[in-house]
């Protein structure tokens, strides 16, 4: 029992003993759980945006097709879809229309090598 009392004193000495600063330390902790709490929040709203600008992002096409500047704007690059290489001024190919291209001499990214992903060398 002595040990338990003296276990309970350890407790306490970690503590103001006067009421004034028990409230005070109580409002202080109050303050800091609302702003957790707050912080806690805006963390599950940055996740739920997150997560639903990945589920309304448009999948990844297989197959890209670059085009030129100017007027007409002919195609200059094939590129597997996601390429890094690819600029701007691209759309989406079938597979049919990247084969079609890269036989008519259009150009294969040297990054993404489309033409050893369609067997076309």
């Amino acid at each position: 029992m002595v040990l338990n009392a003296g276990r309970e004193l350890e407790r306490m000495y970690d503590l103001p003993p006067d009421l004034l600063r028990l409230r005070t330390l109580r409002t202080w902790h109050a303050m800091w759980v609302v702003r957790i709490n707050e912080a806690i929040a805006a963390a599950e709203q940055r996740e739920r945006e997150k997560r639903q600008g990945e589920e309304r992002r448009p999948p990844t096409p297989d197959w890209i097709m670059e085009f030129g500047i100017g007027v007409g704007q002919r195609p200059i690059e094939v590129h597997v879809g996601g390429c890094s290489a690819a600029r701007k001024r691209q759309r989406p190919i079938t597979r049919e229309q990247a084969v079609a291209a890269l036989d008519e001499g259009i150009r294969a990214c040297i990054h993404c090598r489309p033409d050893t992903e369609l067997g076309v060398l």
